[in-house]
């Protein structure tokens, strides 16, 4: 999956002109924590809430509510921005994993997605959370099984392929090491309900050690 089927298109943006009010309105009527900053058509900057908040008053403050609204008001989104903003991008051919690992790094919660120069889209956190959640399949009932493999070629074709004598499909599967175990902890979805026992059954039985099997309704 691409980050382009995930991201989110017509993006609410925010001009260097604009000021902080007109952001704070169009979060809060959007219910988003962070908009894109355009310039000249194009993207300079992401503008968070936190921003927002940071560079507004505090509650402490004497200005009145009205004095508060009028410096709300001229405070410019360019007046609340580094120097030299710094934007971390990706492209909507990148794969979801790799938008993911780039939040990761870099310690952010959404990604500009951009393409030839243009800004096509947004993708957060909550869109690769949800994407996730698609790929382990976890919202379709099944039967999870955990099990240990050694470190030697042909185990997992070897496991899908007891699964798939009993003519039962397989969901999805993900597959580590386990450094601690020396061994790959093999996860298996699978199209099942019914037949969980048996299938523990048959992978003992050719060596296999289960970890568990859990049904998913």
């Amino acid at each position: 999956m691409k980050v382009r089927d995930r991201m989110t298109i017509n993006v609410k943006t925010i001009q260097l002109e604009n000021s902080i009010t007109d952001a704070f309105k169009i979060m809060d009527e959007n219910s988003f924590r962070r908009l894109p900053v355009i310039n000249k058509g194009q993207l300079v900057a992401i503008v968070t809430l936190s921003d927002l908040n940071q560079a507004s008053p505090s509650n402490a403050t004497a200005l009145s509510i009205h004095e508060l609204n009028y410096l709300l008001a001229r405070t410019r989104i360019k007046d609340i921005l580094p120097a030299k903003p710094k934007v971390i991008i990706i492209g909507p051919d990148e794969y979801i994993e790799t938008a993911a690992n780039v939040m990761i790094e870099n310690k952010i919660s959404a990604l500009p997605v951009v393409e030839n120069g243009q800004l096509v889209g947004i993708i957060t956190e909550t869109d690769i959370f949800h994407a996730f959640v698609e790929f382990l399949g976890v919202k379709k009932p099944h039967t999870r099984v955990d099990a240990l493999v050694a470190d030697r070629p042909g185990g997992l074709a070897d496991i899908t392929g007891i699964i798939a004598a009993r003519g039962i499909n397989i969901l999805n599967t993900q597959l580590y090491y386990d450094e601690k175990l020396a061994r790959y902890k093999v996860i298996l979805r699978i199209d099942d309900l019914h037949y969980h026992q048996e299938i523990g059954r048959d992978l003992t039985d050719r060596g296999y050690e289960i970890e568990s099997i859990i049904v998913k309704h």
